[in-house]
């Protein structure tokens, strides 16, 4: 079995790229048995565009509004992603909604990570510090992390695994955003590695 091809993934990014590299690192150690082939970002000021860069991986910087239409935008995407011949997606601080024909292609295929224990504190806006905030403001005793698949909703596909951070007295938001950042590096690629060898159960 040693000659299968390793599934291919494109990491979508937003921000500083801190999930993508732990994802790159998890391929390099075995933990994520897959190549990270193509990391997409939503602006060409993110972090993770060099991490992408020292590891050798191709980059491409989507802007739908460069384009003559949404729809116009949304066939490229998908043409790119068959071209690279990519299986799955994951959302690794993607702050935008995936066209509607992406997802229906990769249904089952696309995960996203949220710094909260889903159902709460989810929905549009609620990404980042704006999730910390919340939970702090609601009293919550705990948070954690939430690996879902991707539907057409802001974060409402099916939930894949989850894991929980106490909420400590005296957290801020920074405080706790950096506890459950440690669980995300940890989760994400251990969840993606189980999607792919067939091991959830997929409504």
């Amino acid at each position: 079995m040693e000659n299968t091809p390793r599934k291919k993934i494109a990491v979508f990014i937003s921000g500083g790229g801190s999930n993508l590299k732990a994802l790159i690192d998890a391929t390099k150690m075995r933990v994520l048995d897959a190549e990270i082939a193509w990391v997409v970002s939503s602006t060409k000021k993110a972090g993770g565009l060099q991490i992408a860069a020292d590891n050798g991986i191709e980059t491409f910087v989507y802007r739908p509004s460069k384009y003559e239409s949404a729809e116009a935008a949304a066939d490229d995407l998908l043409s790119k992603l068959r071209e690279r011949k990519i299986d799955y997606i994951a959302l690794a601080g993607y702050l935008k909604l995936l066209p509607e024909n992406v997802v229906h292609e990769y249904s089952n295929r696309i995960t996203n990570i949220h710094p909260a224990l889903l159902p709460k504190h989810g929905g549009k806006g609620m990404y980042g510090h704006f999730v910390h905030e919340a939970v702090l403001a609601d009293g919550d005793k705990e948070s954690g992390v939430t690996i879902h698949l991707v539907n057409e909703e802001y974060d409402e596909g099916q939930i894949l695994e989850q894991t929980r951070v106490d909420v400590m007295e005296g957290d801020t938001p920074d405080t706790l955003a950096a506890r459950v950042l440690k669980q995300e590096h940890k989760l994400y690629a251990r969840v993606l590695n189980k999607l792919i060898k067939g091991e959830y159960g997929l409504e």
